[in-house]
């Protein structure tokens, strides 16, 4: 089959597309037809290295797709063989024109939403779904989504609107970003400093953080009283080692900092919560923001893109 493997970690230019075996299938496991495949910050910060040094050479990237099951496993039932899907495939496999998942791993795609749309929304609305119950968000709390342009921010956005924000910052790096995030539900428009012209809350009552890096202390430094910060991913890498200090200097106000993966969750829970997200995304309740669709031969323009800074939502590869 056709993939996309990483020869060097680095520049985009260690990407390469190349003939490699279909992945064969251990018991639970079902092999997805791919038409649709999500570029994420997890993969450009492992393609880049910013994630360590735990990934091997000639790895392909890649964890989200949307297709259908072609061929099961043993332990899977046939009647799984031919059913549209979106599939979790770990933090590898995805770039390419088959991939294997788990069968946990999987949830069945309803009439009226594309595989595109799927994988637009699957991990990135679920990510944040749970990353705001981890934060114990409340209605009528002040949140503040740093990076939340991506599709986790963008999926942020709106779910906290739905539970009754009051008031909803975001970062972004222009103004044109700012007011479509605006149009999702955000009604602050911060800098990536964190930082306004014309003002608006201090402080807030949670901080969802998905770009991680030097600059989260500076972020904690913006939580209320008792406010939590949830750490959601690390797109601009780890933050300094003594980024807990900002806690302590604040002893007296109670606000605290966790880190949050879905794969602490249940795989049924996860299931449950993506397939009633895809119901509302069909509905319209929630948006599946696409930035732009390209064929898998051109994974590292993707990538070029993601390092730039330009990208709205979800880039989307097809297979």
């Amino acid at each position: 089959m056709k993939a996309v493997v990483i020869r060097e970690f680095g520049e985009t230019s260690g990407m390469e597309v190349a003939e490699v075996p279909t992945p064969s299938l251990g018991d639970g496991k079902v092999l997805v037809k791919t038409e649709a495949i999500g570029v994420g910050g997890v993969d450009a910060a492992i393609r880049r290295g910013t994630l360590g040094d735990g990934y091997p050479r000639d790895m392909i990237p890649g964890g989200e797709v949307a297709g259908t099951i072609v061929e099961v496993g043993p332990g899977v039932p046939a009647s799984w063989r031919g059913t549209r899907v979106w599939a979790h495939t770990g933090t590898s496999g995805g770039y390419a024109e088959y991939a294997a998942a788990r069968l946990e791993d999987v949830t069945a795609l309803p009439d009226g939403l594309d595989a595109v749309e799927a994988v637009a929304l699957g991990s990135a609305a679920t990510v944040a779904h749970f990353a705001l119950e981890h934060a114990h968000f409340q209605t009528g709390e002040a949140l503040l989504v740093r990076g939340a342009a991506g599709s986790i921010g963008i999926a942020a956005v709106e779910l906290s609107r739905q539970r009754g924000a009051s008031s909803i910052a975001v970062t972004t790096s222009s103004r044109e970003r700012g007011e479509r995030l605006i149009s999702l539900g955000a009604s602050q428009i911060l800098d990536r400093n964190g930082q306004s012209p014309t003002g608006g809350t201090e402080e807030f009552d949670v901080i969802l953080d998905i770009v991680g890096g030097a600059a989260v202390p500076s972020f904690v430094d913006r939580l209320a009283s008792n406010g939590r910060m949830v750490l959601v991913g690390a797109v601009a890498g780890f933050p300094p080692a003594e980024f807990g200090m900002s806690i302590m200097r604040s002893f007296q106000r109670s606000r605290s900092i966790a880190a949050f993966s879905l794969a602490s969750v249940d795989a049924e829970k996860r299931d449950r919560v993506r397939a009633v997200h895809f119901e509302a995304a069909v509905r319209g309740d929630l948006h599946a923001v696409v930035h732009e669709r390209m064929p898998l031969e051109r994974a590292a323009r993707a990538h070029d893109a993601m390092d730039a800074g330009n990208v709205f939502g979800r880039i989307v590869l097809t297979s």
